[in-house]
Parts: structure tokens; sequence; C-alpha cells
């Protein structure tokens, strides 16, 4: 995976200690929430576009967010899966064209495109997807996890598990045909 270029992000407009803890954050967890990001969207340049736009909505709200939540990358996590999904469930309509395009624009290849777990994962739902990003890239517990999504152990546990057998299922039907 490429590292996409610096995200820019407008800092709140707040007091110059929130500005700095905020800069803090950001340096501090900008690669790890790029991975995640990035582990979510199945591509680099999604990834950035994901987490700029969480960390542009949480920068407005720092000092809010740093007070009510005892961990704020828990809640920058959840902020990103629910951006995802919410993302995934507006684009998966399909979009109609009056005209098909004379040619593809050349885009530059995923490196990880052509590999059998990296698309069995992207083919998984959004919920199944971060549940399995979190523990397995991320290596959250699964109380952990519950907390950073917002849902309970039990559903961790059915997502991760309903996970893990379609990507066994993939895996398996991709060794068979090889």
């Amino acid at each position: 995976m490429t590292a996409p270029a610096a995200v820019s992000l407008p800092l709140p407009a707040s007091s110059s200690v929130d500005l700095a803890d905020f800069g803090e954050f950001v340096e501090a967890s900008l690669p790890g929430l790029l991975r995640y990001g990035h582990a979510l969207t199945g591509n680099s340049h999604d990834a950035a576009d994901l987490v700029q736009a969480v960390l542009e909505k949480i920068g407005a709200r720092w000092s809010h967010v740093r007070r009510k939540t005892g961990d704020p990358l828990a809640y920058v996590r959840r902020s990103m899966a629910n951006a995802h999904i919410s993302r995934w469930r507006r684009t998966r309509r399909e979009n109609l064209v009056a005209e098909i395009p004379d040619s593809v624009a050349a885009a530059r290849a995923d490196p990880f495109e052509h590999e059998p777990l990296w698309q069995a994962l992207r083919e998984l739902p959004p919920k199944q997807r971060a549940v399995i990003v979190l523990r397995y890239y991320e290596g959250l517990s699964e109380v952990e996890i519950a907390a950073t999504l917002g849902v309970s152990q039990g559903t961790v546990k059915s997502q991760a598990s309903k996970a893990i057998a379609s990507l066994r299922k993939k895996m398996g039907e991709g060794r068979e045909a090889s």
C-alpha cells in the first residue's frame, strides 16, 4: 500500500490548547487511521478521503469529543465505519449514464487488487468488514470493537463468525479453481 499524499485538515476555531491537542492526535493517529480506512474502503485514495472527511467533522467538535468520550481514537474509528457504511448505502444504487465513455481513464493499479484475500474482504458487507479489520488488522479485542462500533459484544462475535465463514468459503473456492 502506498501512502497517499498528506491529508490537509482545517483546524477547529477554538483555543490554541485544543488546536495543539487535535494536531497531536492527528499526527499520532493518522497512519493507523489510513490503514483502517484502506481496509474498510479497499483502496488508499478512498481511505484518505474517508479519514479526511471524518477528521474535518471531529476537528470542529474536538473539545467536546475529548471531554465526552473516554477514547477519542475509538470514537474516530466508529465515525469512520459509520461514514463508510453511509457512503456505501448512498452509492450502491446503480448510476445510469447517457453515453458510454470512449476510453477508460488510466488509473494506477492497486497492488492488492488481485490478492484473493483482499478480493474476498472487499466482498464482505461493511459491518462484517469493519469487525474483521478491527479484530485482525488493528488487533482490537471484542470488547474494544463493540465500543468502537457501538454494538454489543454478541453482535461483534456473530459478525466475525459470519465474515470468517464467508472468507473461508471464498478462499476455499479460489484454491479449488486454481
